[in-house]
């Protein structure tokens, strides 16, 4: 019988077609990154949460932009970091780490994507109502629309991921410079009570969700060996896409906190109130421009859905494809389109799930789902951080050798540094999302739980940490299967 690969080595994948290019690569990170929905949830933080933004960007943002920036043109394979992990650590803790990572994804799609979507649809565009056939029929819509632009070949879904970035940027630019514009008219009420000083509770409220908006720039590195040159673009597009990042989180939950009034800025619908009210400065056309910039959210939030479902199912695909993840067809690319189309409809079938069970779970109450389902996948995507981490390091002190284009300032003490600042912010965030209040107490701070989530205690965690619990023993599973399978076999459509 032959021999299976040792788990140090790469299988190399049909199929691929090298076009992501320099440009690309940017867009969608900044397609993928740029969270729309995270801007109002960052907004409740009221004041401080500008300060935490800030804060955050500067030690957590450029230090983790820094780390992906050199391992991701050190070793520009595709799968990014499932090739990372299981070349530091090996097989299994690759296949749990890329599950957590890519399962966030159709969680967040069935989830917090699409429940903002369908509130901003029938907000601000066509009414829907809440669990009628026309919500159920637009949720599944954007769904499987999400799905199939990463079913494409990626030399045509990257035009869709692109568009949703230019789209996303506009958007964001056109609210801020009306809000100044209204602010100059009307004053900046929000202002008149808005705290920028940090604090402790606003710390722990706002780390978990500030940290989700901010990783994924290693994303793009999930389609290594579709890029014509990681080597010389990876540092030069994450760069540039970091400092877009930074921006469009900044302005706009300023823009936010200032004209929208204390007290009314909600997660689910904070950008398109405050987009309500600035645009009455364009009288009698406001309605229009309204309704218009609501169409660009929508397709924003798509295209961001798709830009993640491009780039994660390509890291599961992987997984499968080297045999840690049940079978290795769950793997194949396709012969013509070059993308893994059946983990893209396997992602598909598990969004639709979530979103079936989430609006089973709401009773009609889309705010507080959006908060418990983004949490859900803020905590299975910094999860999987815990791993990826050290894994960098791994490969940083292990493999001198290797070719390194871009590197950390200062060596190897500077890439330490970086790394330790970014697992530290990793591991408070992650405890945060599981067990989210029991940090408060400790540091003299009031917590009512019920109140902030709308839940009971037992009900978020058995949601969460029930989730993490099955996603283990799948993982566990798919790679017992897959190494009672394995065999060296082509990965073929």
């Amino acid at each position: 019988m032959p021999q299976a690969p040792s788990p140090r080595t790469h299988i190399p994948v049909p199929h691929l077609h090298r076009s992501l290019r320099r440009f690309d690569i940017t867009a969608m990170g900044v397609a993928a990154v740029i969270s729309f929905d995270t801007v109002g949830q960052i907004a409740t933080g009221g004041g401080e949460a500008v300060t935490w933004t800030a804060v955050i960007a500067v030690l957590f943002l450029v230090p983790y932009a820094l780390l992906f920036a050199e391992t991701g043109a050190a070793f520009p394979q595709e799968g990014g970091p499932y090739v990372w992990v299981k070349r530091a650590f090996g097989r299994l803790p690759a296949a749990l780490t890329t599950l957590f990572y890519w399962v966030t994804n159709p969680i967040w799609l069935g989830g917090s994507l699409v429940f903002i979507a369908a509130e901003t649809w029938d907000g601000f565009v066509f009414h829907l109502g809440e669990g009628t056939l026309s919500d159920y029929a637009f949720k599944l819509l954007f769904i499987w629309i999400a799905i199939l632009t990463a079913v494409v070949s990626l030399r045509r879904g990257k035009w869709i991921t692109t568009a949703g970035a230019a789209v996303k940027v506009l958007a964001l630019a056109l609210f801020t410079g009306t809000a100044v514009a209204y602010g100059i008219g009307h004053g900046f009420r929000g202002l008149d009570s808005a705290s920028f000083p940090p604090s402790t509770a606003g710390f722990l409220a706002l780390v978990p969700v500030l940290l989700f908006a901010y990783v994924g720039f290693e994303a793009p590195n999930a389609a290594g060996e579709e890029m014509h040159d990681p080597q010389r673009d990876v540092p030069a597009a994450l760069g540039r896409s970091a400092l877009i990042a930074a921006a469009c989180y900044l302005l706009p939950v300023f823009a936010i906190l200032a004209v929208v009034p204390a007290g009314q800025v909600t997660g689910i619908g904070g950008f398109m109130e405050g987009a309500r009210l600035v645009f009455g400065v364009y009288g009698s056309a406001s309605g229009a421009v309204l309704t218009t910039v609501a169409v660009m959210f929508v397709f924003a939030l798509l295209t961001q859905g798709s830009a993640w479902m491009i780039v994660s199912d390509r890291m599961q695909a992987m997984a499968a494809a080297d045999g840690g993840f049940f079978s290795r067809s769950l793997g194949a690319f396709h012969p013509k389109l070059g993308t893994p189309v059946r983990t893209n409809l396997l992602s598909g079938v598990i969004a639709t799930l979530f979103m079936l069970v989430a609006m089973r779970l709401a009773a009609g109450d889309a705010a507080a789902v959006f908060g418990v389902v983004l949490t859900v996948a803020v905590t299975t995507l910094l999860l999987s951080y815990l791993m990826v981490v050290p894994a960098l390091v791994v490969l940083r002190l292990r493999h001198t050798d290797e070719p390194r284009p871009y590197r950390v300032p200062f060596g190897t003490p500077g890439f330490l540094i970086s790394a330790g600042l970014v697992y530290a912010w990793i591991l408070v965030g992650s405890w945060s999302a599981l067990f989210p209040g029991t940090l408060e107490p400790v540091l003299g701070i009031p917590y009512d739980f019920h109140e902030v989530w709308g839940v009971s205690r037992l009900s978020f965690e058995v949601f969460t940490l029930g989730t993490v619990l099955v996603l283990l023993l799948i993982g566990a599973v798919g790679h017992t299967v897959a190494r009672i399978r394995r065999v060296p076999e082509p990965v073929t459509a």
